[in-house]
């Protein structure tokens, strides 16, 4: 790893922040390995594969991994952090089709959002988690206009288990 600067070398850059924001705490309860069941409006199987999800070195970032094995199921990483303001969360998603977006997201109380206002191509899904946190209920939605809805996939999330 290359050396970074620091307070012997001169002062921190305006942008590293003096500690963890609290805001980071409840992605805890993604941390680990998922096995995931998938079904998509475009696809006419239940899909399996899983998701891994853990700390960057100094904890400031998640980093989420999926892969599914499948030709129509791209592999993915996203990056989850606090977001520019400290007190919300989000999320920069990549696959091996070349995509990238971002999102925002709330996690807690057992539930689990992520959303993408984006003209054209909007975004949104919500997460249930079991009461004892080792499995998540996930519906996602897409839209064109921000006002008209449509289903566009279920992940079912076991934690530790292969379905």
């Amino acid at each position: 790893m290359a050396p970074t600067p620091s307070s012997q070398n001169g002062p921190e850059p305006q942008d590293v922040p003096s500690g963890r924001s609290p805001t980071l705490e409840p992605l805890e309860a993604l941390v680990g390995q998922w096995f995931v069941a998938m079904t998509h409006v475009a696809l006419p199987e239940t899909v399996y594969g899983y998701k891994t999800y853990g700390w960057l070195e100094g904890r400031h970032f998640l980093i989420e991994r999926a892969h599914f094995g499948h030709p129509d199921v791209p592999d993915s990483l996203a990056i989850i952090g606090a977001d520019a303001s400290g007190v919300g969360l989000s999320a920069r998603y990549f696959d091996s089709r070349g995509v990238e977006r971002e999102l925002k997201m709330t996690l807690g109380g057992g539930k689990w959002t992520m959303w993408r206002d984006a003209p054209g191509f909007f975004q949104r899904f919500t997460g249930t988690f079991g009461e004892d946190g080792t499995t998540i209920d996930v519906v996602g939605e897409l839209s064109k206009d921000g006002v008209t809805w449509a289903p566009d996939f279920t992940h079912t999330y076991s934690r530790g288990k292969a379905e």
